[in-house]
């Protein structure tokens, strides 16, 4: 099985494509962007210190970004558990938390994607309250 970094690193690249149907508020034939794991990494760790943003926006800001009207909420979904949990494998390498994903910018106690991680969320919740962000 692969480790969470490994899956972080997959060299196939971000697809932008037409909606097929419509779903999740999606409409049929809006542009959309599949983005990769590596991708949502790099978008997270522009997010400045103390700064919060929820995956609405995420996903919109990334569409934004690379010429799409919205980014498949799936795939989005999916990535930021890959990028917490790369996050998490860093961490436990000895990596300093300045040179971490900060998912805990985008992660809030209300966030889905919480209950699957493989990690206590107490990481989450308390390098929020160490930035001021709610949580």
């Amino acid at each position: 099985m692969k480790r969470w970094s490994e899956k972080l690193a997959d060299p196939r690249p971000h697809l932008v494509k037409p909606v097929p149907i419509a779903i999740a508020g999606m409409k049929p034939g809006q542009l959309m962007l599949v983005p990769t794991a590596a991708l949502v990494d790099a978008f997270i760790r522009r997010v400045p210190r103390g700064e919060g943003l929820d995956v609405k926006t995420l996903r919109a800001r990334l569409a934004r970004e690379h010429g799409a009207e919205v980014s498949c909420p799936i795939t989005v979904a999916f990535h930021l558990r890959t990028v917490a949990e790369a996050m998490w494998e860093a961490l436990a390498r000895g990596t300093p938390i300045d040179a971490l994903a900060p998912v805990w910018r985008v992660l809030d106690a209300a966030s889905p994607t919480l209950p699957k991680l493989s990690f206590d969320a107490r990481f989450i919740r308390e390098r929020r309250a160490a930035e001021g962000l709610s949580p």
